[in-house]
């Protein structure tokens, strides 16, 4: 057909072909094993989101032209790849140059990354390295040695030596399987905090853990969000996944509180009392007024800070300590780099621009100049408001030190894994770390997933997914700092929808799920990197592996010692039956559910159902109907196993039938069953300990439930009296050997 008919030309070969060189898939299969095909207009708009451009078939044609030239240019400037990855106990280590010829002789240099150095000539296009590297990251340097005898620099590459297999505490490599609770910061009550969980709290929960043999204290995200829009409390919806929640501060914990007569003299005012007194009784996280207290009262400790510490004179005691405060901050500053800066500039210019127009949600609404972040205008503004700047970076500043006191206090009560944080898929489009590395982003899609048994319409997360070629490119630089910010102060690291690090779900900006697909990451490079980070920062890793999980993520945890998530409720056999508790395996962490599924209670009295019936989110009767039904069913299947491992609670009877009322005791059984298992690691819900029937999160909902601000019923002074955590804590530990 002539390429000028009006007839449309059929392009689907080349757009297939576009689509496998970018790691598109053309088709996959749901979670009930349905073959879906991604129509035409998706894969088009993805590879645009990828910056590809294939609108019709000469645009399809025209860029797979200009990658051929491209990958044949950079072959020849570039012979090496950007990032080598090798494991410690594999060999012989060889890399293979992209060019395939080349005048004079090839000589190649490595660095280790301690100082050692390692220098030989290229045989045949390949580079053999030395076979007992190190780990770590070292670079290999290539030059052209003219016959003359002139040595040309052609290019570097990043070699990574990863060991196999994450790190795993001491406690739990003798065979010791532990338990502890896991937390929703924002959701502690304390008789001190201002209306929201804080570092304080975490750290009284760490030492109260850790007196009733619990290893770990497990975490909600604690990523950055919007200091100006409280109200987007979202944890994995981050602004930055390398910075932290400034709200999680304890304001009175604060040095320059003990010293500054305003601020102190504010916050014990009757009226600023009363305002906290409300905040604490409230069973609803009140983002934005606790934002406005803390921020209000932070504020004066900075100015009072910068008054008394920088540039502060020493020569009494006084002075000698605030000196050294400063001097502090300034190496904290030093640390922090220009991620830091960026970060706190972002603050600084989007708290501005918000306060000129309320509607400004993010950086993709400034004005044009200061979209870049390496514009002369965001510069200017840098110097001119470098007093507010530095006031986030202050705020920073103290989180992380708040923070770092908890994970101390995690060492002094002798938990055996310590802080267990989570980490978010990837952050939100009008954030501070899409600001600052816009290119590393497809700011055109978002991260999702297909329709699934919770959510039958799909989802659209509204994160913005990273470019897998960008990312590669960047050396994994990015993802190396992620997993650092992360690890720092945590003894375990929980990787949300870990198949992400092989697969993530696009959908096009704008579009239904249902036009989305699975695009392909480097997902052995990744896996090296975050075995090798796990080792270094003794932090133990569970992958977060729900849904459908391609074999070969469930293979490569099991082969690298990242922990499996294994969720009781979907812990099934073939004919619908739960598994025993025998059934579990042991490299997994274990619990009864999730932040994003109902609390056992709510489970067992259908409230998510409920729930999802009053808000209109089955697509029909029908399938709300079904649910109910299988709800039923499994409840009745729960208590069959409860009793064959001889767990039910005397006042049930020996053949209880469903219904049944889920009482303290009931659902301290459930846990106890889940305690019976091999699993290294099993992680108990505080809502489940509580008896809390709302769950914490509603996947598919943003203003019609409330999401991330529940608050549990019971203070934390009154764990104790209250009896149940104590209760819980006993039961299991008699199980996991502690």
């Amino acid at each position: 057909m002539d390429q000028n008919s009006s007839e449309p030309i059929d392009d689907t070969a080349e757009l297939l072909q576009l689509c496998q060189r970018h790691g598109i898939a053309p088709d996959y299969y749901d979670i009930w094993g349905k073959h879906r095909r991604v129509p035409h207009h998706g894969l088009r708009a993805l590879l645009r989101a990828m910056d590809v451009e294939a609108g019709n078939r000469s645009q399809v044609l025209a860029s797979l032209a200009a990658e051929d030239a491209a990958a044949a240019a950079l072959a020849l400037r570039s012979p090496l790849p950007p990032v080598a990855v090798f494991w410690q106990d594999a060999g012989p280590w060889v890399l293979q140059l992209q060019a395939a010829s080349r005048e004079g002789r090839l000589l190649w240099e490595l660095t280790e990354e301690g100082g050692g150095r390692h220098a030989a000539a290229v045989h045949d296009f390949h580079v053999v390295l030395p076979p007992r590297l190190p780990l770590g990251y070292h670079q290999l340097d290539l030059r052209l040695e003219s016959p003359a005898g002139e040595q040309r620099h052609l290019s570097s590459t990043l070699v990574v030596v990863a060991p196999r297999r994450c790190y795993l505490p001491p406690r739990l490599r003798e065979g010791q399987r532990v338990w502890g609770p896991a937390v929703q910061l924002y959701a502690l009550r304390s008789g001190r905090n201002w209306g929201i969980g804080d570092f304080t709290d975490l750290a009284a929960v760490i030492r109260l853990a850790g007196a009733q043999g619990a290893a770990l204290v497990g975490l909600n995200p604690l990523h950055a969000l919007y200091p100006h829009n409280a109200e987007h409390a979202s944890p994995y919806s981050p602004s930055s996944r390398r910075f932290l929640d400034i709200l999680y501060i304890d304001v009175e914990a604060v040095a320059e509180f003990q010293t500054s007569a305003a601020a102190r003299e504010r916050v014990f005012s009757p009226a600023f009392q009363e305002r906290l007194r409300v905040l604490r009784a409230a069973d609803l996280v009140d983002y934005a007024g606790v934002a406005e207290l803390k921020l209000a009262v932070l504020e004066q400790l900075y100015e009072h800070f910068r008054a008394t510490c920088l540039g502060s004179p020493a020569g009494d005691a006084a002075g000698d300590a605030a000196a050294e405060r400063a001097r502090e901050f300034r190496a904290f500053q030093a640390a922090g780099g220009l991620a830091l800066r960026q970060h706190a500039l972002f603050e600084a210019m989007q708290e501005h621009f918000h306060a000129q127009d309320a509607r400004v949600w993010g950086w993709p609404e400034w004005t044009w100049p200061y979209r870049d972040p390496n514009s002369s205008e965001v510069a200017a503004f840098a110097r001119d408001k470098l007093p507010r700047v530095e006031y986030f970076e202050y705020l920073q500043w103290l989180a992380e030190s708040q923070l770092a006191a908890a994970g101390r206090a995690s060492l002094e009560a002798q938990l055996a894994v310590g802080i267990y944080q989570d980490l978010a898929v990837s952050v939100d489009r009008g954030g501070a770390e899409s600001w600052a590395a816009q290119d590393l982003y497809a700011q055109s899609a978002s991260a999702g997933c297909p329709p699934d048994d919770f959510n039958l319409r799909g989802q659209d997360w509204g994160l913005l997914p990273l470019l897998p070629e960008r990312l590669r490119a960047r050396a994994y630089a990015p993802f190396i700092a992620v997993l650092r910010a992360n690890m720092r102060h945590a003894g375990a690291l929980r990787i949300d929808h870990v198949m992400g690090l092989a697969r993530l779900f696009w959908v096009p900006r704008g579009d239904l799920p249902d036009a989305g697909s699975y695009v392909a990451y480097p997902f052995e490079h990744l896996l090296a990197i975050l075995t090798l980070e796990s080792e270094r920062n003794a932090c133990m890793v569970i992958g977060e592996d729900l849904g459908t999980v391609p074999d070969e993520v469930r293979h490569a945890m099991d082969r690298s010692g990242m922990l499996s998530y294994r969720v009781l409720i979907f812990s099934r056999r073939h004919d619908g039956e739960f598994f025993a508790p025998q059934d579990f395996p042991v490299d997994a962490l274990t619990t009864s559910t999730t932040h994003d599924l109902a609390t056992l209670a709510g489970y067992w009295e259908s409230r998510d159902i409920a729930v999802r019936k009053a808000l209109d989110l089955y697509p029909n009767e029908a399938t709300h109907l079904q649910q109910v039904e299988e709800r039923k069913h499994d409840c009745a299947r729960l208590l069959s196993a409860l009793q064959r491992e001889m767990l039910l609670p005397p006042e049930l009877g020996a053949d209880p039938q469903w219904p049944v009322p889920m009482t303290t005791s009931l659902a301290m059984a459930v846990q106890e069953y889940l305690a019976r298992s091999p699993s290294r690691v099993l992680v108990v819900q505080l809502e489940d300990i509580f008896g809390c029937q709302e769950q914490v999160n509603l996947p598919g909902t943003v203003d019609t439930y409330a999401n991330w601000r529940r608050r549990l019923p019971v203070p934390i002074e009154e764990w104790e009296s209250d009896g149940r955590f104590a209760a819980f804590a006993r039961r299991l530990a008699a199980h996991r050997g502690v």
